[in-house]
């Protein structure tokens, strides 16, 4: 599989001042997320992977094509939806859509129907022909990412998406980024600060410390796992039952009042641990997996020294 972003050595440096310092890396997945504490060099990554800042030293390469010396077919490749808003407030939400489509190189009419799709699409339907200056911060929010899209990428960056939206405005914006992933022609980089907006969207993430990669991990294959780590509760329980489940492979560790945590192997079905408890008479009253896995990786990755990686 080719990658979708490839960070070869790549610094950045503001004057003498160094923002991003040598990120090394290969990121793969269909939905990336980016999480980092402020200051830690999202938004410049981001920026120097769209061409507005130069690399000190090192490159970057977009499906395989240099950021140094191929940026202009790159960028074609791209969408972006920044943090901060870039409209032109006079204009209405379709002639800006179509605008930014024409900038991306559609002809006009081509531009123009796609303009009022995308619109329709992020549910904006019946206020396209609005000015954008009287739009809510919601509406602005679907119409930023309506412009991203507009004129068909291989690779959208959103840049904080649920940025001040109210729960439901929130939901519709997560409904969306998950419907873009799944599609399957369009891959996507979600750089947020909100752990959960990452964790319902994203396969992968890489995480910024202090301008260096502080970790990395394929987020399908930790969920794949942690639905191996198990927490019990049981009535009932002897030495018999859980010699039982050892003997399949499990890994457990006992406590006080039939609590137990065990790890499954590959192969071990839950259903299996059932069927023991039944034969066994033995209550399982209680069942849970680990949680919060991104959680764990985030505070591990802010909590090592020097930055991580």
């Amino acid at each position: 599989m080719q990658p979708v972003i490839e960070l070869d050595n790549l610094e950045v440096r503001f004057g003498e001042r160094p923002i991003l310092k040598k990120l090394n890396g290969s990121l793969t997945g269909r939905a990336i997320g980016l999480l980092g504490p402020n200051g830690a060099g999202k938004s410049t990554l981001i920026n120097t992977l769209l061409g507005f800042h130069q690399p000190f030293s090192g490159t970057a390469r977009i499906f395989g094509m240099d950021i140094r010396t191929q940026a202009k077919s790159a960028r074609c490749q791209l969408g972006y939806m920044p943090e901060n808003d870039s409209f032109i407030a006079g204009m209405t939400g379709v002639h800006f859509l179509r605008l930014m489509a024409e900038l991306s190189g559609l002809p006009a009419e081509q531009a123009m129907e796609r303009a009022h799709e995308a619109f329709f699409w992020v549910g904006l339907g019946e206020a396209r022909y609005r000015n954008l200056g009287t739009y809510s911060l919601g509406m602005k929010q679907m119409a930023k990412l309506a412009q991203a899209i507009v004129h068909g990428p291989k690779l959208l960056f959103l840049d904080e998406p649920t940025n001040g939206l109210d729960p439901p405005a929130r939901a519709r914006m997560i409904q969306l980024i998950q419907e873009i992933r799944d599609r399957g022609d369009l891959q996507l980089l979600l750089s947020s600060h909100l752990l959960r907006d990452v964790d319902e969207c994203c396969d992968e993430v890489l995480i910024l410390k202090d301008g260096r990669i502080a970790a990395f991990c394929n987020l399908e294959e930790e969920r794949r796992a942690n639905r191996k780590f198990l927490e019990l509760e049981t009535r009932g329980g002897n030495g018999t039952f859980t010699a039982a489940i050892e003997r399949l492979g499990c890994e457990t560790a006992c406590f006080p009042n039939g609590r137990m945590k065990l790890v499954m192997p590959e192969g071990v079905e839950i259903r299996q641990l059932y069927a023991l408890a039944a034969e066994g008479n033995v209550q399982i009253r209680r069942l849970n997996h680990k949680r919060d896995s991104l959680e764990d990786i985030f505070l591990k990755a802010m909590e090592a020294p020097n930055g991580g990686v």
